[in-house]
């Protein structure tokens, strides 16, 4: 898996007859590696870093 951010809509159609995804423009999509490797083949997508998430409270104290 990959996350990427979309430069322009992009649609990806994965190895079963008859599906397309549409992926939309300024949005940023947790997506299947050959769907980023397309994209930014296509240069309608970049790769972007996942946030961090925020430390789980009440650590050990």
């Amino acid at each position: 898996m990959a996350r990427v951010r979309f430069l322009k809509d992009f649609d990806y159609r994965p190895p079963v007859f008859g599906v397309t995804i549409a992926y939309t423009a300024g949005q940023t999509y947790t997506v299947k590696r050959d769907c980023a490797d397309q994209a930014i083949a296509a240069k309608a997508a970049v790769t972007v870093r996942a946030p961090r998430s925020a430390p789980k409270a009440g650590g050990n104290d």
